[in-house]
């Protein structure tokens, strides 16, 4: 590669990683930027140099500061996020709002949601809620939108979904299903873990209720740093069940009995946050929010369709839409022995991923390089013929 041409040679040089492997796996685990070193070493000298006052100085407020970064992200308004330790936790809390008393007590998702948030959702039948799940297409990429809206009725109470789904990398229509949840009553979490920092979100235009979604993948965060967005118009008037301490409005009064609420987005967080994981995360909002996410876009659209030509003039199937506007981060591939092709791509420094029932899942993200992409595919070709 010609480095002298190359416009975004400084966005790699910012990610150690790349100089070893070939990481093509940002849809699962975003690469470290070297910046996060930076975020840690302000933690531990805050705890080394400060002690106590570091909560004051710092660490009390990062659930909210941190989130406010978020909230440029996802186009979200500020003191509307809170962070939390991962998406399951964030979908509790909004979950511990409601009761599955009454005949408003129905629950409607698609079966490709995230099965973590799925295992949740089922567990609130013990507490009297019924869970309908709207079948995968016959593809099993997408699922009928039409059949979604459908089964969201008088009766729904939540409808958790996922904006890209997982397996396929196909985006869901969030605005059409928020309509319809709004027409009937019912209430939309809407994941965004699998299109936050890879694509454009934008809560606000939605009008979603809530959205979760975590920095493990493309904003390069790093784990135990999940978020929850809460409808402005919405934040004081629910109460979570599932709270804690930082929750109250005088939290360092220790007071005995039922808590009182926060009157600010405050309400929406529990125990003592996961400080390291907050400070680290910051790394990767940063760089996002310094690229652009319009540029980070581009970039994965172009690369992404390269890996689909190639695919297709090998024979592979593909197994996520062809269409980028139907298509989120991640291009899914699937080849003989996928999961044995995948350990042997690891064996040559090619990070990638293997899903059950999909396929090789192979995530560009802006950092990434058409040169990168065809070595993969030639890989992969290689690994096959031999």
């Amino acid at each position: 590669m010609n480095h002298a041409s190359d416009p975004l040679r400084h966005v790699r040089d910012q990610f150690p990683i790349l100089q070893t492997k070939t990481y093509l796996i940002s849809h699962s685990l975003g690469a470290m930027p070297r910046k996060a070193h930076d975020y840690w070493h302000r933690f531990a000298q805050l705890w080394q140099e400060d002690g106590i006052e570091a909560w004051e100085k710092e660490w009390w407020a990062l659930p909210v500061s941190v989130g406010n970064k978020i909230a440029r992200i996802i186009g979200a308004p500020e003191g509307s996020v809170t962070m939390h330790q991962n998406v399951t936790l964030a979908e509790a809390v909004v979950l511990s709002c409601f009761h599955f008393r009454g005949p408003r007590r129905k629950i409607v998702f698609s079966a490709l949601n995230f099965p973590s948030v799925m295992y949740l959702y089922h567990a609130q039948r013990e507490l009297g809620a019924e869970v309908v799940e709207v079948p995968a297409a016959s593809d099993g990429v997408r699922v009928s939108l039409r059949k979604l809206l459908n089964a969201i009725d008088e009766r729904t109470l939540l409808v958790p979904i996922s904006h890209v789904l997982f397996k396929s990398s196909y985006v869901q229509d969030v605005a059409a299903i928020v309509e319809k949840a709004e027409r009937v009553g019912a209430w939309v979490v809407a994941d965004i873990y699998q299109s936050v920092g890879v694509m454009p979100v934008d809560v606000a235009k939605w009008g979603v209720h809530f959205a979760v979604g975590g920095s493990v993948k493309w904003l390069c965060g790093g784990p135990g740093a999940g978020f929850l967005y809460v409808r402005p118009d919405l934040q004081e008037t629910l109460q979570p069940k599932l709270t804690g301490w930082m929750a109250h409005e005088q939290p360092f009064a220790f007071e005995p009995g039922p808590i009182r609420y926060a009157s600010d987005v405050f309400r929406w967080l529990n125990g003592t946050p996961h400080v390291p994981s907050l400070y680290a995360a910051q790394a990767g909002y940063d760089f996002v929010l310094d690229i652009g996410i319009e540029v980070i876009r581009k970039t994965n659209v172009q690369l992404s369709q390269f890996l689909i030509e190639k695919a297709k003039e090998h024979g592979w199937m593909v197994r996520c839409p062809e269409n980028p506007d139907e298509r989120g981060g991640a291009v899914i591939i699937d080849v003989p022995d996928g999961e044995r092709v995948v350990r042997e791509l690891y064996r040559r420094q090619f990070q990638v991923d293997y899903r059950p029932g999909a396929g090789i899942r192979i995530g560009a993200h802006v950092y990434n390089t058409r040169d990168e992409c065809e070595a993969l595919v030639e890989t992969i070709r290689d690994i096959l013929n031999r």
